[in-house]
């Protein structure tokens, strides 16, 4: 596949709600996660770990409605915008999440997936 064409279907994938269904299916064995914050989970790498943080987030928010915008493509990388109004469980206040992902393909793969917010 081509890196339009993982783009496109990441893109598609999130859009349907199936986040996890997109990183198990892009995410190489040593993919590597990077968050614009500190602490544990600034830096993730492994599939298996990136796979935890993608379950940690998911157990602690309610995601009452998000909007996928992208695939903006330039060589081997992509950037997907996430716009997602949640609830953090721990808090309990209902705000708005506006984020960028930044995708860098290796051998068909997600080699890293890098966040700014």
């Amino acid at each position: 596949m081509t890196v339009q064409e993982i783009a496109a279907d990441l893109v598609a994938l999130c859009k349907a709600g199936k986040f996890d269904e997109a990183g198990e299916k892009y995410w190489a064995d040593d993919v590597v996660s990077i968050e614009a914050m500190p602490g544990d989970m600034a830096r993730i790498a492994g599939k298996a770990a990136v796979r935890g943080k993608g379950e940690w987030w998911a157990a602690n928010h309610e995601v009452h409605a998000s909007e996928v915008t992208g695939p903006y493509i330039n060589g081997d990388q992509f950037v997907v915008g996430f716009k997602m109004d949640l609830t953090p469980k721990a808090t309990g206040e209902r705000t708005t999440m506006d984020e960028v992902g930044l995708y860098t393909i290796k051998d068909g793969k997600i080699a890293e997936e890098r966040f700014f917010y």
